[in-house]
């Protein structure tokens, strides 16, 4: 079909669309306020959605696989979400109470449940958040502040993590010992300074980096599954845990994308690791800004008013020999998002499996579409979150594999699948929700059979 052509396709089916970003962009940098959202020519607007459903202002059907980016476990609109909401606001009068408040102590207190690396929790408003406190909290444990990353991992838009997200194959540096690279303008050069970059699946050459800087390492963060999707190898996490207990270094799990997606326990409950902190947003939150930062109380409790001075406190100025650890926030632990937490967390004890095994056919029925015309795809993940890669490669270990991935095959396979009524920002992961049933799957892989053979006529 061709990209030149394909997007002549998506400009005609989203003129509506278009009018929005023209008219967004005279009051809004770029027409948006988040850069995750943009694609080219234009992303879609939507006007409501249901279910697995998106409708756009141009009166499009499709069906959603980008789901909030991961967030929208349930779907859209789901109903016992909605009923959730609704009551919290008519039983308690409010939405917002600027006080302690029982959802907070239940809601923690099923976390708790389901991953028992975490002793204590606090809430906060995003992932973001909760990376920024679990570092504080790291450095404060350990009186040390500098911090160490993986290549390739994500962890917000903080200046000592937003490095090697996705740096050049130029700038990048050797496979073994990562360049730090800025992954934007306006970055703290300090920050970059202090922050060290490691290879992940790599255990010999960041045992090398830690052990070399153990004394100025205070944190170690990582995505336990690289992207969300990349599996740890031959006891990678395990390894490491081992290694930073060793150097007196915090280990901290970013189970934001994962956590949930894999499982109730999060990645950690599959290779039966507990990091000291963990920190997650998306899922857990229902659809609302939410995070979570929860781990060993012997870290967590840091962050006490009871620990030390504290300038919100009602304390005697001159008594600051001791500070507790600062953290607080308006909307942390907002009734309205524990509700919508709350009842998504019922639903998936109810429901998470079958959306697991659901999940795994549906990888398989898209890998049999490219068998059957002899084209190397690879449906990569673990749990309900996955993306479709074109690559020759058995097996992908870490950011590097991905210089082997077809990126702009993908992209316009995606764009051919829009005007069949996919939806899935060109190039990203697919998030599985409950609401994803047989008829949209079906919908879905027939729409792929369509496609794949305009996309690959020469293989028929």
């Amino acid at each position: 079909m061709g990209i030149a052509n394909n997007r002549l396709s998506y400009e005609a089916q989203t003129m509506m669309s278009k009018r929005h970003m023209e008219r967004a962009k005279q009051v809004m940098p770029g027409g948006m306020t988040a850069n995750i959202k943009h694609f080219e020519p234009y992303p879609i607007a939507i006007k409501r959605a249901h279910g697995s459903r998106l409708f756009d202002v141009d009166g499009h059907e499709y069906i959603d696989y980008l789901m909030g980016y991961g967030a929208l476990m349930l779907g859209h609109g789901h109903e016992e979400v909605k009923s959730a909401i609704q009551q919290q606001i008519e039983q308690d009068g409010t939405w917002l109470f600027g006080t302690p408040h029982e959802k907070e102590a239940a809601f923690a207190e099923r976390l708790l449940r389901y991953f028992p690396s975490m002793e204590s929790v606090r809430y906060t408003n995003s992932g973001t958040e909760a990376n920024l406190l679990a570092l504080r909290l790291a450095m404060a444990h350990t009186g040390k502040y500098k911090i160490a990353k993986f290549e390739g991992h994500y962890h917000g838009a903080i200046d000592s993590l937003l490095i090697s997200v996705s740096p050049n194959e130029q700038d990048a540096g050797t496979a073994h010992e990562p360049n730090r690279v800025a992954d934007s303008y306006g970055m703290d050069e300090l920050a970059m300074q202090n922050t060290f970059v490691l290879p992940f699946n790599q255990y010999e050459h960041c045992e090398k980096i830690l052990t070399e800087h153990a004394a100025e390492i205070g944190a170690l963060i990582v995505e336990p599954l690289e992207a969300g999707i990349i599996a740890p190898t031959n006891d990678f996490l395990q390894k490491l845990h081992t290694l930073t207990k060793k150097l007196n270094i915090v280990l901290i799990f970013d189970e934001v994308k994962t956590g949930f997606r894999t499982g109730m326990g999060g990645v950690q409950n599959l290779y039966n690791v507990e990091p000291d902190l963990t920190t997650m947003g998306k899922v857990v939150g229902g659809g609302f800004p939410f995070g979570v930062v929860g781990g060993k109380q012997e870290i967590m409790g840091r962050t006490s008013p009871l620990a030390g001075f504290d300038f919100f406190a009602d304390q005697d100025q001159t008594d600051r020999k001791q500070l507790a650890l600062f953290h607080s926030g308006t909307y942390n632990g907002h009734p309205l998002v524990l509700a919508a937490g709350l009842a998504t967390l019922d639903v998936l004890e109810e429901e998470m499996s079958d959306l697991l095994i659901r999940t795994e056919q549906f990888k398989s029925e898209l890998e049999a579409v490219f068998k059957k015309h002899s084209l190397p795809m690879k449906a990569v993940g673990i749990g309900s979150l996955f993306s479709v890669l074109f690559t020759n490669k058995e097996s992908l270990s870490n950011y590097r594999c991905f210089e082997h991935v077809d990126k702009k095959l993908r992209t316009e396979m995606d764009r051919a699948l829009f005007q069949e009524g996919i939806y899935v920002k060109p190039g990203n992961r697919y998030s599985m929700s409950v609401a994803h049933d047989d008829e949209a799957i079906e919908k879905t892989i027939m729409a792929y059979e369509k496609v794949v053979p305009t996309l690959f006529p020469s293989n028929d």
